[in-house]
């Protein structure tokens, strides 16, 4: 049984954009996730990088509903109940743990493990984990090491989230690829936007990135 459930993988294909968010007061998190809806992005990833991190998850859920909220940088078996416990829909990590990908398996909660290697993607495989992010994708090479660190593994269906270091060019060119599930942006609401609560920028970076997303993808 995969790691990321089938029918949560397809919406996240579909919307083809993952707003990646550092939230340092959680009572942002409200007006923060309207300039996202309201700017057609439809997918968060909180990263659990601040103490205030699960109150804004939470707050998000229960303002917006309709928004599919995950967990990022969850890095142990304790943080997978933490996020879920929370609301989370999907938890992703920028490595592979397979202590962490386990806990996920076993709570239930979709989990997208991060992979930079091909002994990463191997292992990930073996705990069946269907959708990998791959980390940091700018830094790695972008699209060209992407496509190809995957090739071999292409008969097994894997799909893949670049996150680090994306603009809206590279975005663009990774959902091109039919490997690539959806890309996961911190430019979309940077820590600077979101401290200066600049929710108009913010709104039209969603703009922005889902029509990148719709034009390529429909």
């Amino acid at each position: 049984m995969s790691t990321f459930n089938n029918s949560l993988s397809e919406k996240i294909q579909k919307f083809g954009n993952i707003a990646v968010l550092i939230l340092e007061d959680a009572s942002k998190a409200a007006p923060l996730a309207h300039a996202l809806y309201d700017g057609g992005v439809r997918v968060l990833e909180l990263t659990l990088r601040t103490p205030t991190a699960l109150d804004a998850l939470k707050a998000v859920v229960k303002e917006i509903p309709e928004l599919i909220v995950g967990a990022g940088t969850v890095l142990t078996p304790d943080q997978v109940k933490q996020a879920q416990d929370a609301g989370a829909a999907f938890a992703v990590a920028p490595g592979f743990n397979p202590r962490v990908v386990q806990a996920a398996k076993t709570a239930g909660l979709s989990f997208a493990p991060g992979i930079m290697t091909p002994s990463e993607i191997e292992a990930a495989v073996e705990l069946e984990c269907k959708l990998l992010k791959f980390f940091p994708a700018g830094a790695l090479g972008g699209l060209k090491t992407l496509v190809t660190l995957t090739a071999p593994y292409n008969h097994l269906g894997l799909r893949y989230i670049p996150l680090g270091g994306l603009t809206p060019e590279t975005t663009a060119e990774y959902l091109k690829n039919a490997n690539v599930a959806a890309c996961g942006g911190s430019w979309i609401a940077t820590a600077e936007l979101i401290r200066n609560a600049d929710w108009d920028a913010i709104r039209k970076n969603a703009q922005i990135a889902t029509g990148i997303a719709k034009e390529i993808r429909g």
